[in-house]
């Protein structure tokens, strides 16, 4: 028997054919989704339609690789893109294209919306986390004030995996994990925040499918659908955002895990049985795919600066790789504020990158190269201080990302973090995270008594690739810490005074 776990991003679709009983994978299918050209800055838009064919094209190459009897697929697992906005019409069609979630056009409705709850401590302290702007709500309040006559037409809402879900099964459908993403729900108590609904339209929950725990399947493949793949009757589990999806693959469903993903941006989140709760809205508190929560932080810059300077300096993955190498930590004194495109966290969204402390000794390709990935960890080491501040522990990392392929980079994580850090065999994380949330959900259908944590700890596979830290160098990149953290936090200072100055005299 096998399940099938797709994940929607962004760039594309990618799909698993998953062995249930050992967690092989069998076959794999990918398509790409085109964006929506000549939009204003900041918005960032995609035809839900896109989806629907690249989920088609990715589930028929990963079946026909997987050379299977198709009959023999029994589950299937959506992981999609966080935070889009799906707005759908009395027919479940969508009215306009999806707002996704790197959209940032909508800073406006985002401050409309926390100060309509008291401000933004206040938005914390109701709702468990902060509201950003990539976030779904403001898109939401977006579509009533910009476009009046689409709103007059929205019968229901649901994020892109839910999208993809209900075009599965013909049912619309919530979970916790994803839900949580939307800045519209109580994240420790998993329910709709009334208040914050009522500050966009005090008839918005009509427009939102009831929540649902996440071991809750959504249905069945529609006859109709499963006759085009020669599939039987398969099971549709709840799936859930690429994250929590990604928790799920890397088997990060316990405490003391921790995953980190070292792509274009940074992602850290961890596993917790209980609510998690940052005060200062630093960490993003929100649930998870297994009936828990999953504090996250998010950053900006990872890899997008190391391909500006393999681009600079005409360097592949390799050449970058021996050049990081060749380098002794601390890159003689060189320190990289990563923040090309702004910063989630720390919350500087208006700073750029900085090289500071350039010397004639280490003013080379070596210690540029180590100094660019070493901020991009010290930059990652500030949110993990926050989290151990907030009570997070972590005896092993998981990376994975483009950036875990450098044994470089995951020797610096190791070294920062002061913690072990493995990588697997299975590098599509967030799709093989839903395979395995459809085989769970599948196994608690037929009555089985399985806990998630003991199918993941069977079937997720650690690589040979891993990184043990250096008492001594990590010594040496705390104090590097306190050096990167004290250098932004003084540069940006500095660079709000300049900006009050010129409004005062312009």
């Amino acid at each position: 028997m096998y399940a099938l776990g797709l994940d929607s991003g962004t760039q594309g679709t990618k799909a698993l054919v998953v062995n249930i009983e050992s967690g092989e994978v069998v076959g794999r299918g990918y398509a790409r989704h085109r964006m929506i050209e000549g939009l204003k800055p900041g918005q960032s838009e995609q035809d839900p339609g896109e989806w629907l064919l690249a989920l088609e094209e990715a589930l028929s190459q990963a079946i026909k690789t997987a050379a299977i009897d198709t009959k023999d697929i029994v589950c299937l697992g959506i992981s999609g893109q966080q935070h889009g906005f799906v707005p759908l019409d009395k027919d479940h069609q969508p009215i306009r294209p999806a707002k996704l979630w790197n959209d940032t056009s909508t800073v406006e409705e985002t401050e409309e919306i926390i100060r309509g709850l008291g401000g933004k401590k206040v938005f914390i302290e109701k709702l468990g986390l902060s509201l950003a702007v990539g976030y779904t709500a403001s898109k939401i309040l977006w579509l009533k004030k910009h476009e009046p006559e689409n709103y007059a037409r929205l019968r229901l809402i649901l994020l892109p995996h839910n999208y993809l879900n209900l075009y599965l099964t013909g049912r619309p459908h919530m979970e916790y994990g994803d839900a949580s993403g939307t800045g519209l729900m109580d994240i420790r108590n998993r329910r709709w925040h009334q208040e914050a609904l009522r500050a966009i339209d005090p008839e918005l929950e009509g427009k939102l499918p009831p929540l649902s725990h996440p071991a809750e399947p959504v249905g069945y493949i529609r006859p109709e659908i499963a006759a085009r793949f020669g599939l039987g009757r398969v099971l549709v589990a709840a799936g859930g955002g690429d994250n929590m999806m990604a928790a799920v693959g890397t088997g990060n469903v316990t405490p003391g895990l921790l995953t980190v993903s070292l792509g274009t941006s940074g992602t850290i989140f961890s596993y917790s049985d209980k609510p998690f709760f940052d005060p200062e809205g630093e960490i993003a508190a929100f649930c998870d795919s297994t009936g828990g929560w999953l504090p996250l932080l998010c950053t900006m810059n990872v890899t997008n600066t190391t391909e500006l300077l393999k681009e600079l300096l005409a360097l592949n993955n390799e050449e970058l790789e021996a050049l990081a190498a060749g380098a002794r930590p601390g890159a003689a004194g060189l320190i990289f504020l990563p923040f090309i495109d702004g910063e989630r966290v720390p919350v500087l969204p208006e700073a750029s990158a900085v090289f500071f402390g350039l010397t004639r000794q280490n003013f080379n390709r070596q210690n540029l190269a180590r100094a660019v990935m070493e901020g991009t960890i010290l930059n990652l080491g500030y949110g993990f201080s926050r989290m151990q501040a907030l009570g997070l522990q972590a005896r092993e990392i998981r990376a994975t990302g483009g950036g875990a392929r450098s044994r470089t980079w995951l020797q610096v994580l190791a070294d920062v973090f002061a913690t072990p850090v493995t990588t697997l065999t299975e590098p599509e994380s967030a799709a093989y995270g839903a395979a395995l949330q459809a085989i769970w959900c599948y196994r608690l259908q037929k009555k089985e008594r399985v806990e998630l944590a003991h199918l993941v700890e069977k079937m997720v596979r650690k690589d040979v690739l891993a990184a043990i830290p250096r008492p001594e160098i990590s010594a040496l990149y705390q104090e590097l810490q306190a050096r990167f953290n004290s250098l932004f936090k003084t540069l940006s200072y500095e660079f709000g005074q300049q900006r009050r100055l010129v409004r005062t005299r312009f």
